[in-house]
């Protein structure tokens, strides 16, 4: 089975694990039970009040869904923001992930770059949407006027923007900091790891994916060439292809 985590940066601040995702949850589902959550606080998961937002509450949902569904192990996939709660969620109990897989992944310590200060500290307006988006695609064409309304929409729905900007305020990169696994712990993981990357991300820098090829001994890196933010929409058959062999091979 594979867990499916998303990214916090994804334009509009109602991102949900189907559009971060529905390119590839099709696709891998054909080789394995597939679960995209929705990670308390985002989507359409519940915004429990007085609710402290941060990793330690991201990896205590994550395992209560594991918990609820009786799932004693999984392979994890964590895109950017669920990137860090996937190494977290491999360091901190080990015993229930199987393999691993992070894309553009948050999880140690970088400077915050200009494009996820931006997506971090998103006001609702179209014209921002459409701002935003150009900094997550490599291919512009991929950036519609009509993606970008359909992303301005998700972002203005009820208690959305209210719960994001809670989680975010600036200076934002003591944020990027808290995502951030201690990296000795990083040094430990003995999982499979596959990372995946953009070479043109302005979002999270190619630079993270390399150090984890360093740290992580049982790792393989894929690098995209002409690819932004967003490898499993921008290379969707490729990615698919990727993860899938590495989830199912003996």
């Amino acid at each position: 089975m594979v867990f499916l985590y998303y990214s916090s940066t994804a334009p509009g601040r109602g991102v949900t694990a189907w559009a971060n995702w529905r390119l590839a949850i099709p696709e891998l589902a054909k080789r394995s039970r597939v679960l995209a959550p929705d990670m308390v606080g985002f989507g359409f998961t519940d915004r429990p009040a007085g609710i402290n937002y941060g990793l330690d509450a991201w990896v205590e949902h994550a395992i209560g869904v594991l918990d609820a569904l009786d799932v004693a192990q999984t392979d994890v996939v964590g895109n950017s923001f669920g990137g860090a709660i996937a190494l977290a969620l491999a360091i901190r109990h080990p015993q229930r992930v199987r393999r691993l897989a992070l894309m553009g992944s948050v999880g140690i310590s970088f400077g915050l770059t200009p494009g996820l200060d931006a997506a971090w500290g998103y006001e609702p307006s179209q014209a921002a949407m459409r701002r935003l988006m150009d900094f997550f695609a490599f291919d512009r064409s991929l950036v519609t006027d009509e993606l970008a309304e359909l992303r301005y929409q998700a972002s203005i729905r009820s208690g959305f923007q209210e719960s994001f900007s809670a989680m975010f305020p600036a200076p934002r990169q003591r944020w990027v900091e808290a995502m951030a696994s201690d990296l000795e712990s990083i040094k430990a993981i003995t999982h499979e790891t596959l990372i995946i990357h953009g070479r043109d991300d302005q979002i999270i820098p190619l630079d993270n994916s390399l150090r984890l090829l360093q740290l992580i001994e049982r790792s393989q890196l894929h690098a995209f060439g002409c690819c932004g933010h967003w490898v499993q929409i921008e290379h969707a058959a490729r990615f698919n292809r990727l993860v899938g062999d590495f989830i199912t091979e003996k």
